[in-house]
C-alpha cells in the first residue's frame, strides 16, 4: 500500500499523472468562463447595443423570466431604453459563479432624455441597481 501511495505521488510530481486539483481548476476555469459570457452579453448586447452578437451569447431555447422571444422582447426594451436615456449604461459591479449559474450585481446610469413609459423626459440622471440571475449551458444563456 505504501509502495502504491509512493509510485502514485512520483508519477503526479513527474506530472505523468493528473493531480487531483486539476478537476478544481477545470471547474474554476468553467466558472470563469461562465461570467465572461455574461460580460460579454452585458457589454456586447446591453451596453453597446449590438443586436447582431444575439447568437454568440443566447441559444434558441433561451427564457427569460419563464417566457421565450427573448430576442424580440431585448430588442424591443432596447431600442425603448436608448430613445429615452442615449448614454445609458449598465456597470458589473460583483459576480459570483457556482455550478451553472452566474450572479450579477449591476447598476445602471443614464440621463432621461426621452419619452419613458408616459414618462416625459426630464434631463436627470438616474441610477439604480439590481441582480440578475443567469443560467449559462453549453456556453451560452
Amino acid at each position: 500500500m505504501k509502495q502504491d501511495f509512493l509510485f502514485i505521488s512520483i508519477l503526479c510530481v513527474a506530472g505523468l499523472l493528473p493531480i487531483a486539483s486539476s478537476q478544481a481548476d477545470q471547474e474554476k476555469t468553467n466558472l470563469e468562463q461562465n461570467k465572461a459570457i455574461v460580460c460579454g452579453y452585458i457589454n456586447e448586447i446591453i451596453n453597446k447595443g449590438n443586436l447582431n452578437s444575439f447568437d454568440l451569447y443566447f441559444s434558441e431555447r433561451v427564457l427569460f423570466n419563464n417566457s421565450e422571444g427573448l430576442k424580440q422582447g431585448l430588442t424591443s426594451m432596447l431600442r425603448s431604453m436608448r430613445g429615452a436615456f442615449p448614454d445609458f449604461h449598465l456597470t458589473i459591479e460583483d459576480q459570483i459563479a457556482e455550478g451553472n449559474k452566474v450572479i450579477t450585481r449591476v447598476t445602471f446610469r443614464g440621463t432621461h432624455h426621452g419619452d419613458y413609459r408616459g414618462i416625459a423626459p426630464t434631463g436627470k440622471q438616474i441610477k439604480y441597481s439590481g441582480i440578475a440571475i443567469d443560467r449559462i449551458v453549453d456556453g451560452k444563456w
